[in-house]
């Protein structure tokens, strides 16, 4: 019997993780692929990205319009409430066998709340990883509580899993999805990009992203103001800015890069890149700064330096490539002056990213698409410190 996976897809960021495994579910003859649309992704405001998923000629099972016009603390509240009653209707109607969830956003908890009271077994990817400055943080961590099956990208994030008490034999680490795009990559010619991004590169060029920290103590509009304050201190740096998602707060950062690239000749800011362009860009530019997870999964593949600023991406895994700072101008204008410098760039030949190199695609669809749905949805609590307490009484030594 064909087994339905419902894939959830809420913003650009996660789709571009999610695109080959979508396609080797609707590829399958073992698999139906049910596609569900959400959050940013039916939003002019953020560059309806649908768009995308269209034209990469994936079949859409159902579209879910949950966000307002307001990105306040009620309005990302109120949404997560819409989602979550758009999913229930949408999966009693697909009565899908798996739904499949990356990560950690508003979109997907929704997502997850409504499976779990419809007892259909949920598949996480990414969980286990934490990001101090967010809450989804609390978000990533509560999925992981509702899932049954778990594919991780690296070991210290297996075991993160297993220490919530999920049972090591549903955790699968696999690497990160986004090397897998990067193993497969057909980098647009330079001259090309440019002009699909209406801006050229320069001799010095940088990728900057910025979302809101929405659970940290500065307001988001000022740690923007002091990344600006660093930028303008290389006025012949080009800058390629991708706006913030649809998160608490973002509108107001969205405005403020937009006035900003208006009065500086060599930057420009898109709503979305789209992952074959996003990646190209990665090829080319000097440097990644600003706060995404992007800079710490995928930027250390290029052999290229990340500044991380502030508390957003805290508490992640990162390559050698990885240089943290505060959110203050000179912090973040001396670590770019040090990612940029000719022996940090020297120093990154080789350099190891901590979440492999690729594959996490094919380890995710085998599970998926073979493994026992039997008794699935029956989960214990994984003990460790039972585990622990039996082997010191055995062998009298703490593990």
């Amino acid at each position: 019997m064909t087994r339905k996976i419902a894939i959830v897809t809420g913003t650009r960021a996660e789709y571009g993780l999610l695109k080959r495994l979508i396609r080797r579910v609707q590829e399958s003859e073992l698999t139906e692929l049910q596609l569900v649309v959400t959050g940013a992704h039916l939003s002019p405001e953020f560059g309806m990205t649908v768009s995308e998923i269209e034209a990469d000629g994936f079949p859409i099972a159902d579209r879910l319009d949950m966000l307002l016009s307001s990105d306040s603390a009620v309005g990302v509240t109120k949404a997560t409430g819409l989602g979550m009653i758009g999913f229930a209707d949408s999966f009693r109607r697909l009565d899908p066998d798996v739904v499949v969830l990356l990560g950690d956003r508003f979109e997907i908890l929704g997502a997850a709340a409504a499976a779990l009271f419809a007892s259909i077994p949920i598949a996480h990817l990414h969980g286990g990883e934490t990001t101090e400055g967010a809450f989804d943080e609390a978000i990533r961590h509560s999925v992981t509580k509702m899932a049954h099956l778990h594919f991780v990208a690296a070991e210290p994030y297996r075991r993160r899993v297993v220490q919530l008490g999920e049972d090591p034999a549903r955790v699968f680490e696999v690497g990160g999805l986004g090397l897998d795009a990067i193993a497969d990559l057909e980098a647009m010619p330079r001259a090309e990009l440019e002009r699909s991004l209406g801006w050229q590169f320069g001799a010095e060029s940088l990728l900057v992203t910025y979302h809101p920290e929405t659970i940290a103590g500065l307001d988001p509009a000022t740690q923007l103001n002091e990344l600006l304050a660093a930028l303008d201190l290389r006025p012949k740096t080009h800058l390629l800015f991708t706006l913030p998602n649809a998160d608490t707060g973002g509108r107001a950062l969205i405005a403020r890069i937009e006035d900003y690239v208006a009065t500086r000749a060599n930057a420009v800011a898109h709503c979305s890149l789209g992952q074959h362009r996003y990646l190209s860009a990665l090829r080319y530019v000097d440097g990644v700064v600003g706060n995404s997870s992007s800079g710490l999964l995928e930027a250390p593949s290029f052999g290229i330096g990340t500044v991380d600023i502030g508390e957003r991406q805290a508490g992640r895994l990162a390559a050698a490539s990885v240089v943290r700072c505060a959110p203050k101008r000179t912090a973040i204008a001396a670590q770019i002056a040090c990612i940029l410098s000719a022996e940090f760039r020297s120093s990154l030949a080789g350099v190891a990213n901590p979440y492999g190199s690729g594959g996490a695609t094919d380890a995710i669809f085998a599970v998926l698409s073979d493994c026992p749905l039997d008794n699935l949805l029956r989960k214990r609590f994984h003990d460790i410190v039972a585990e622990n307490c039996q082997a010191v009484a055995s062998t009298g030594e703490v593990n």
